[in-house]
């Protein structure tokens, strides 16, 4: 197996902080990785000591099988990076920021380029300091996406955009994921990470307390259900795994433990199910396990 990313053992001290504690990732080539978390969980330092701005405390970190302090340089010969709030020179227009970051990668595609500025409804001949943060962010995705990159490192990438070009941001990540380049993307933006993300990595407080793909987390959490039976359906909130019993319009609704499901039904079933609607957590609800407490849920 082939890592685009390593991260052992890794731990980051801003003096007696600890912004990143003991955090253990792989990342293969080619996936598309969602690591996400509220803001001060370690996401954005995780990021630099990947692309080689800070040197971890304790533990290594390697991109490409390569030590991301010692061969940084190597390192970024095929990477794009794009932070989420991006800064540019303001006396530049935005393409010539677009060819300098682009050239200084050697390679591009010019038709590419223009595809992308088009897309992304970006005037390059605007000087910088007359950009919005919106399009600051368009200047810096437009470099990234021209470049040709190996891996794409985003951190919160999509800050600043309106919904159509979040789409358009969209399409481009599952283009590139297409040929076959790895994406690691920090986004705050579930519904992005459950459409474009193999696999995700939540982090809190430094630690990385879940990874794995949207099935494999969500068969540790609950689904919510809603039924409507031909009898009056008594006794479902004493069943084993069964919690925040209570009636709607539209039926009695629950959440149960996906491994008690089919004892559920079929206590159900002596009353003669009418209908039956079962929805799998959405991520939101995933991430927010690990922060809050929800009355009958976690």
């Amino acid at each position: 197996m082939n890592y685009s990313i390593e991260l052992n053992n890794v731990t980051k001290n801003f003096g007696k902080v600890t912004a990143l504690k003991d955090v253990n990732l792989q990342v293969k080539e080619g996936e598309v990785f969602a690591y996400i978390g509220p803001n001060g969980a370690g996401k954005s330092t995780t990021i630099r000591t990947l692309l080689g701005i800070l040197k971890a405390t304790k533990g290594n970190a390697k991109v490409f099988g390569l030590d991301a302090w010692k061969d940084a340089v190597e390192i970024h010969k095929r990477i794009a990076y794009v932070p989420g709030d991006v800064n540019l020179w303001p006396n530049l227009t935005g393409g010539e920021v677009i060819d300098l970051f682009v050239n200084l990668r050697g390679r591009h595609d010019k038709t590419l380029r223009e595809k992308l500025i088009k897309d992304f409804d970006l005037d390059p001949t605007k000087k910088c300091r007359t950009y919005s943060k919106g399009n600051r962010q368009k200047v810096a995705l437009v470099a990234a996406f021209a470049s040709e990159a190996d891996l794409y490192i985003l951190d919160e990438p999509t800050s600043g955009l309106d919904p159509l070009m979040e789409q358009i941001f969209q399409s481009y990540v599952l283009e590139v994921k297409n040929k076959g380049k790895g994406v690691f993307l920090s986004s705050h933006i579930m519904s992005e990470v459950e459409r474009l993300c193999d696999r995700v990595g939540i982090i809190r407080d430094g630690e990385l307390v879940q990874v794995g793909t949207l099935d494999e987390l969500r068969h540790l959490t609950r689904y919510a259900m809603t039924v409507t039976t031909e009898k009056p359906l008594e006794g479902l909130d004493k069943q084993a795994g069964v919690y925040n019993v209570h009636q709607e319009q539209h039926g009695l609704c629950f959440h149960v433990d996906v491994d008690k499901m089919g004892a559920v039904i079929n206590f159900m079933n002596n009353f003669g199910i009418k209908r039956l609607d079962s929805n799998p957590p959405s991520l939101e609800e995933l991430f927010m396990q690990h922060y809050v407490k929800v009355e009958g849920v976690g």
